[in-house]
């Protein structure tokens, strides 16, 4: 893209994609996160790297996990957080994003974090911000989930012993989710083994698209051997009539069952980035079963969106 996600100085101010960024990078943003990792039951990490700033959440579509994640990784470094109800705010009255952004920014709101239904949104609002405001993407359309994208790598390298020689396979609506999208940025990035890509033939992405990735025509062949597997939900909200598959036959060619898990490897381990449709892409054996690592997901959440908001916030204050 043309569009820069780095300051004057070469520091990350934005981060809108994963695509493109360099892997030492994405490598960074992983050991940080670690660092903000305790044991379960201790007290969550804390600092004051965000003292003085104001994060701004503004999410036009339904959140549970991403919203309340960065809203928790602000306070945890001291940021001040203000979530802003879009179906409660002044756009309901016909403002635009834009008029909404510049209303907040003017208030002092230094890092703003969007999640939006259209495409572009995110880097037009970036290119109209002053100089020492940043957007962060919590998600763009179908395109991109850069922080979502990051935490499926951090459960991957802690779950799998890194990237290198690693199988990872991605099931489900690949057609619609920008976490699939994401998923392949930091994957491929980072030098993940092979990434394999299973789905009904209507749900795959275009062709060209997803190249650095090897489609598999059944859930069995992408399962073979795989160290680690990521299940999708249909994104029914995307799609066209059309392209719905019934919710029997999917679970039937590519839900994941414990017998299916059995064709991994031994201690391949499960992904999901919720919402889960229990049933449908995956069993409730699998989905609570020793080698579920989807609540670890949940975990890894909040340090990989504290490791951005601390790095991007560095970079402003270095601007200042």
């Amino acid at each position: 893209m043309q569009f820069t996600q780095f300051n004057s100085r070469g520091h990350l101010r934005h981060l809108l994609t994963l695509e493109g960024l360099p892997a030492p990078l994405l490598t960074q943003l992983l050991d940080r996160a670690e660092n903000f990792l305790r044991p379960a039951g201790s007290l969550p990490a804390r600092s004051a790297a965000l003292s003085g700033i104001t994060v701004g959440n503004l999410f036009t579509e339904p959140s549970t996990r991403t919203r309340a994640s960065f809203e928790l990784a602000g306070k945890r470094l001291g940021a001040d957080v203000i979530n802003l109800e879009i179906q409660l705010s002044s756009r309901v009255k016909g403002e635009t994003m834009l008029d909404t952004i510049y209303t907040l920014q003017a208030m002092g709101v230094d890092l703003f974090v969007i999640r939006d239904a259209e495409a572009g949104v995110h880097e037009y609002v970036a290119g109209h911000v002053e100089d020492h405001v940043s957007i962060l993407s919590a998600g763009e359309a179908h395109l991109s989930h850069p922080t979502q994208g990051l935490l499926d790598a951090l459960a991957i390298r802690r779950h799998c012993g890194g990237f290198a020689g690693k199988t990872v396979t991605i099931v489900g609506d690949l057609r619609h989710s920008r976490v699939a999208r994401s998923a392949y940025h930091a994957l491929t990035t980072l030098g993940i083994g092979e990434l394999r890509l299973c789905g009904p033939a209507q749900l795959l992405p275009p062709v060209g698209e997803f190249h650095r990735g090897r489609r598999c025509t059944t859930l069995e062949e992408g399962l073979a051997g795989a160290d680690a597997v990521m299940m999708l939900r249909i994104q029914r909200e995307r799609m066209a009539e059309a392209e719905m598959p019934e919710v029997a036959d999917y679970h039937a060619q590519w839900g994941l069952t414990p017998a299916r898990l059995g064709l991994a490897n031994r201690d391949c381990v499960v992904l999901h980035p919720g919402p889960m449709n229990r049933g449908v892409e995956i069993d409730s054996t699998v989905a609570d079963g020793p080698q579920s690592v989807i609540q670890r997901q949940v975990t890894y959440g909040v340090a990989v969106r504290m490791a951005v908001l601390e790095h991007v916030a560095k970079g402003r204050l270095a601007h200042d």
